[in-house]
């Protein structure tokens, strides 16, 4: 690979960190630890293994069609059916804005004893201004060299010595031990923190907007199972760690102030400010990612001037959207609702309409029109659709059992 495709990765990097090990992929691997031990890391593993065949296809089809997701889509399906699938992902969007500014909200929080609803204003002030003045190879940059201090997870797994045969068993899927209502409702909530359909559009905007070509493919390739990978292994990371400090206690996870001592036990006083900035970093990437998706989301379906690398004055509706979005998801944490439920909820709720969101990007990347001879194989095709239909419906049956089990 050349220099400039080297570089590429970066994209995927900021995906895995931005996108992948945020406050979601926080809260679902340690409930999944913390209830069930390592008996659901299964489920980190295939939505991770579908989430690299999406990424690379999201990537591919940018390459060879020159064209972003959203603008396929609404150039193959027209502009009605499009906007189905976009109004699904800009509230789901909007919730998860929310739960990852409230991430960010409650790693202040946990240092300054401020309750999160104060901070929630000031935190998307900083999102808005770096949006605004950043670029995209910056936010890269910047965000993936700092959300390196995440591999914090598994070095603290490690060092707690778990049970290699014990571990390994975690990986087979089986059903639930207990609970079976919560048990599936994790698993689903993991799956939906894990295949984010903002990640593919962040992504193939990306792409289109680094001006990547067929010559980016290898890239793009390694950039999929790299990126994606290093997020599987710092979600098994929280997983194992909560598993081995949180679940022979019998601590059930009410709220992310439990989590601020999971380092601790493995990494001594480097295990508190390890976690703070872990969980800040990584929120704050993912708020910036989401921010832009909704922007690139709103600006493809409507035909807007889009790209983060332009100036604000040269896409103003662009820019507009992305100060929408992040004002309302800092005025929904000023409601006080709660952050640990509110990121549960929209993580299963994205599995929900994974569907509606993925199977027209199925037809576009196994068709010739749009990426030639670079068609899918059957082995993506299946894995992908088998993944987030059971995803899905899974979701749809365990939502209403959670929900009226929490009330």
């Amino acid at each position: 690979m050349k220099g400039k495709e080297l570089l590429n990765v970066a994209l995927g990097v900021i995906t895995s960190i931005g996108g992948f090990l945020e406050v979601g992929s926080m809260a679902t691997s340690a409930a999944a630890g913390a209830d069930f031990g390592f008996r659901l890391m299964w489920v980190i593993v295939f939505s991770t293994l579908c989430l690299i065949f999406l990424i690379e296809m999201s990537g591919r089809l940018a390459a060879v069609s020159k064209r972003t997701l959203v603008d396929a889509v609404r150039e193959r399906f027209g502009f009605v059916f499009t906007i189905i699938p976009r109004s699904l992902e800009l509230l789901v969007n909007l919730l998860v804005l929310a739960a990852e500014i409230g991430g960010v909200c409650l790693a202040l929080k946990i240092v300054t004893g401020i309750p999160v609803a104060a901070w929630a204003i000031p935190v998307g002030l900083l999102i808005w201004i770096v949006l605004w003045l950043g670029t995209l190879e910056w936010l890269e940059n910047t965000t993936a060299i700092l959300g390196l201090m995440t591999v914090a997870f598994v070095v603290a797994a490690w060092k707690l010595h778990p049970d290699p045969h014990e571990a390994l068993r975690g990986l087979i899927p089986h059903g639930a031990p207990h609970d079976a209502a919560r048990y599936w409702f994790i698993a689903v909530s993991i799956a939906g923190s894990t295949i984010s359909p903002y990640m593919f559009t962040f992504y193939s905007s990306g792409a289109v907007e680094e001006e990547w070509t067929e010559e980016s493919l290898g890239a793009n390739r390694m950039t999929a199972i790299i990126g994606m990978g290093f997020g599987c292994l710092m979600s098994i990371g929280v997983l194992i760690v909560s598993a081995m400090i949180f679940s022979p206690k019998g601590i059930h996870i009410d709220s992310y102030e439990q989590l601020a001592v999971v380092l601790s036990p493995a990494l001594g006083r480097w295990g508190f400010p390890l976690f703070v900035g872990s969980l800040g970093v990584c929120c704050f990437g993912a708020a910036i990612e989401l921010a832009l998706s909704t922007a690139y989301i709103l600006g493809q379906t409507f035909g807007w001037n889009w790209g983060e690398n332009s100036e604000p004055r040269n896409g103003a509706r662009f820019a507009a959207t992305y100060t929408a979005i992040v004002i309302l998801g800092a005025l929904l944490m000023c409601t006080g609702i709660d952050p640990l439920k509110l990121t549960m909820f929209s993580m299963a709720l994205t599995a929900v309409i994974l569907p509606a969101v993925v199977v027209p990007f199925l037809l576009l990347v196994n068709d010739e029109h749009f990426v030639g001879e670079h068609r899918s194989g059957w082995i993506g095709n299946t894995v992908v659709v088998v993944v987030v239909l059971v995803a899905s419906v899974i979701a749809i049956v365990a939502i209403p059992l959670e929900l009226a089990g929490g009330s």
